[in-house]
C-alpha cells in the first residue's frame, strides 16, 4: 500500500467515525461520548493537516517540472 492510499484511507476513516458519531449520538452511553468525541476530533484535525500537506507537497512537484 503506497505513501497516499494510506493517507486515503485514513482520512476516509476519520469523517466516517466522525459521521457516525454524529449520526448515533443519542445511542451512544454518555461515559463513552466524551472519548470518542475526542477521538474524533483529534482525527478529523489529523485528516485536515494530512489534506494540506498532500496538496502542498503536489504543488511542490508541479512547480519542478
Amino acid at each position: 500500500m503506497s505513501n497516499s492510499s494510506s493517507i486515503l484511507t485514513f482520512i476516509i476513516v476519520s469523517f466516517c467515525l466522525a459521521l457516525i458519531l454524529i449520526m448515533k449520538k443519542d445511542s451512544l452511553p454518555s461515559n463513552m461520548k466524551r472519548y470518542l468525541a475526542l477521538l474524533a476530533l483529534v482525527m478529523v484535525g489529523c485528516s485536515f493537516i494530512l489534506i494540506v500537506y498532500s496538496l502542498l507537497h503536489m504543488n511542490t512537484f508541479m512547480n519542478m517540472k
